[in-house]
């Protein structure tokens, strides 16, 4: 059966294929993002595509010496997950034969420059680019991510960018790029505002919650978390997500900074009803300088009050209903009000007006409107 244009990878069974024939795709997508891993714009954007295409999305590589072959999990009849057991990208080419049975493919879509050098082995009609964050700036980058995301721009037809500031670099590069900043599944988070259940991992910790979900790493602002926590000891800070590319041993610990894993996408809405205040503080560094987070409109769905640091186009779309702190002092002060504001009503509508004008449907679209535009052209 063919899945509707909402139905997502978490909503479906995964099931694993070892034997399987070369089959036909309408679209591969090259990713640097594990689809298991945290659901976000790829997951998001991907699935919807999902609904009326066939599509191979390709991780990188996962060698795994204790496992013979690769591994393609099926997410739906047209949704299949290719993680090659190889060392290097390049080796991704020697496996392609056994998954896909033609160079002919409609799209080529990418989401990390990294796997150019695949783009000799197919003939796509268009190639896209959605570029969701600026992954050579990122912590352990290569070097030679640069000139392979020049090459990717060069060959693209369509770039799409996760936000205005990735879209003010890129347009510099290409002639035909298209804003689509981070949407949202506004029902799905809105859950956390009706009788959803606590998990008890977080019921357990004392009130009021300032919270995070989202990947911990070195966009995170460890320094400013833990001085503000030491300054609010009567508040308990709730971290919710994976470490990567910092360690254990890196993160702040005082009693009152609760750190409790990766969790579900479906799960997240029940933590965010524990949340008494959604917090971002990421930190100002090269990582952070072109993203635009989506957990501020999941965040918002949710209908919590939300303290980020100055993130740009956090404060360019949001500084209205958003307050923006640099400082420890800054931070305390302003979970303060936020405490005596709860539920502020201008903030409310503020949020709402918002919301009206984004979701994942609409971003998937549209974006699908300009690829038949560009295949017409």
């Amino acid at each position: 059966m063919q899945p509707s244009i909402k139905q997502t990878a978490r909503e479906a069974t995964t099931t694993r294929v070892s034997n399987n024939e070369a089959q036909s795709y309408d679209m591969i997508v090259f990713c640097h993002l594990r689809w298991d891993f945290v659901y976000q714009r790829p997951q998001h954007i991907i699935s919807r595509f999902a609904g009326h295409s066939k599509i191979l999305l390709i991780e990188e590589p996962w060698h795994r010496d204790n496992e013979q072959g690769s591994r393609l999990n099926v997410i739906s009849d047209t949704l299949h997950i290719l993680q090659p057991n190889v060392k290097s990208i390049d080796e991704i080419a020697t496996i392609l034969p056994q998954y896909v049975n033609s160079a002919n493919v409609a799209t080529g879509w990418f989401y990390s420059a990294s796997f150019v050098r695949l783009l000799d082995h197919f003939k796509f009609d268009t190639i896209v680019y959605d570029c969701m964050d600026e992954l050579s700036l990122f912590k352990g980058a290569p070097e030679k991510l640069i000139e392979q995301e020049k090459y990717l721009v060069a060959n693209a037809d369509i770039v799409f960018t996760g936000g205005k500031s990735l879209y003010e670099s890129k347009s510099l590069l290409h002639d035909n790029v298209h804003c689509f900043p981070s949407s949202v599944d506004q029902a799905h988070f809105a859950k956390a505002q009706n009788g959803i259940a606590i998990p008890e991992d977080i019921s357990t910790i004392p009130s009021p919650i300032v919270g995070y979900f989202g990947v911990i790493d070195e966009r995170i602002d460890l320094e400013l978390l833990k001085e503000t926590a030491a300054l609010k000891p009567d508040v308990s800070f709730v971290m919710i997500g994976p470490l990567a590319k910092i360690g254990e041993h890196e993160l702040p610990r005082l009693d009152n900074i609760h750190y409790l894993g990766m969790k579900g996408y479906n799960e997240l809405p029940a933590y965010l009803k524990a949340f008494a205040i959604a917090m971002m503080p990421f930190a100002l560094n090269d990582a952070t300088k072109f993203i635009s987070p989506t957990k501020t409109l999941e965040y918002m769905a949710a209908g919590k009050p939300i303290i980020s640091t100055a993130i740009r186009d956090v404060v360019r779309d949001y500084k209205n209903c958003v307050p923006i702190v640099a400082t420890p002092q800054e931070f305390a002060a302003a979970i303060d009000e936020a405490i005596k504001g709860h539920q502020n009503p201008f903030i409310s509508n503020k949020y709402k007006l918002i919301l009206e004008n984004t979701s994942w449907d609409a971003t998937a679209n549209k974006m699908n409107e300009l690829i038949k535009e560009n295949a017409i052209v």
